[in-house]
């Protein structure tokens, strides 16, 4: 599988870690949409597009999103879950996250970071768009 294009929209503010969103399209064939640039501690990194995680009410069956404290559909307090043996505390955002699509190999995972990180480097050079 090739990637055969990647397009990156830039990110305004400087000062947040979230740098750009990338939409990568694979064999002129199937695209994948925003994944994200990440400036991280140790360097720039990609985060794969995810959705958040739904508990359901024990009442109503309704999903809400996981840390809610009460059900959107029917209101009544939500038990809170807890985090499986072993978990910091400061692992939660994982826990709450699941990835739409993401590689399966950690060959293909950076063959996509690299083309991902060097198409942003890419557009940094260029400067804000004129808008034309």
């Amino acid at each position: 599988m090739e990637i055969t294009e990647v397009r990156v929209v830039l990110k305004e503010s400087p000062d947040k870690k979230l740098k750009a969103y990338a939409t990568v399209t694979f064999d002129n064939a199937f695209v994948v949409r925003n994944i994200k640039v990440i400036e991280g501690s140790s360097g720039l990194f990609i985060a794969m597009p995810s959705r958040k995680i739904k508990q359901p009410c024990s009442k109503c069956n309704f999903k809400n999103e996981m840390r809610s404290k009460y059900c959107n559909q029917c209101g009544a307090q939500l038990v809170s879950v807890t985090r499986p043996l072993g978990q910091e505390a400061g692992g939660n955002a994982q826990l709450e996250h699941k990835d739409i699509a993401h590689p399966i190999t950690q060959s293909f995972r950076e063959y996509l970071q690299k083309r991902v990180l060097e198409a942003y480097e890419q557009e940094k050079t260029k400067g804000p768009s004129t808008g034309a």
